[in-house]
């Protein structure tokens, strides 16, 4: 394969990973509203719709073996190659949470929500900005945002253990309300889940630019657990 043209099929592939975080930031943000407003046949779409993010990523990691087989690439080609082969598995799995919040809203029926829904929405929006910010990073190389990204980790985490506060404490005052509490609580740890894989990418766009490859540290000792 000429190197002009490998060029080309490493551009197609970086945009094809653009696309499928798109898909996945949209996942995100529909599971959850269909979440708030109780729209089961919207979660039930989106369920399904999964099985688009799964096929998209199967394509891109077929793309890159067949650059990897045929090019032989070495240095920053093979980084940014195999870094893209996991970025792509980082994203399926963030498909995987948006669907599990969808069946979270499938399996509750006709159950109402426990509490209005003020916070997860919140969660949400911030995952899908870290992610689209990390994707970018990663796109241009840029070490300096990928190293700021995680960092805001801390806001999801305490939007998360606000959440859990407040259902706790419903709990505490009804022990009826536990299963509805335990439905929030999955679909807010599953947002939580999205902002420390944004991470994994960071730490990729890092590698590919430097190729450095080293963990981020961004454990909060007082995050509470499910």
């Amino acid at each position: 394969m000429p190197r002009k043209t490998f060029e080309h099929e490493i551009q197609k592939i970086k945009d094809d990973v653009l696309v499928l975080g798109s898909m996945v930031e949209q996942a995100i943000l529909d599971s959850v509203e269909a979440l708030k407003t109780r729209d089961i046949e919207a979660a039930r779409r989106i369920y399904t719709g999964d099985q688009l993010v799964n096929a998209k990523r199967f394509e891109i990691e077929n793309a890159i073996m067949i650059a990897i087989a045929t090019q032989q690439p070495m240095a920053h080609d093979l980084r940014l190659l195999a870094s893209m082969m996991e970025i792509i598995s980082e994203l399926e799995r963030m498909g995987d949470y948006a669907k599990g919040i969808a069946k979270i809203n499938i399996l509750m029926g006709e159950q109402p929500l426990l509490k209005p829904l003020i916070d997860l929405p919140r969660m949400a929006e911030k995952d899908v900005d870290m992610l689209h910010r990390a994707l970018t990073a990663f796109i241009h190389e840029d070490v300096e945002t990928a190293r700021t990204i995680p960092q805001e980790d801390d806001e999801v985490d305490a939007l998360y253990n606000q959440i859990y506060r407040e259902l706790m404490t419903f709990v505490i005052q009804d022990p009826k309300a536990i299963e509805r509490a335990n439905w929030l609580l999955w679909a807010a740890h599953n947002l939580e889940r999205v902002a420390d894989r944004v991470t994994n990418i960071c730490e990729r766009a890092i590698f590919v630019a430097t190729g450095e490859l080293k963990e981020i540290d961004v454990s909060d000792d007082e995050l509470i657990a499910p």
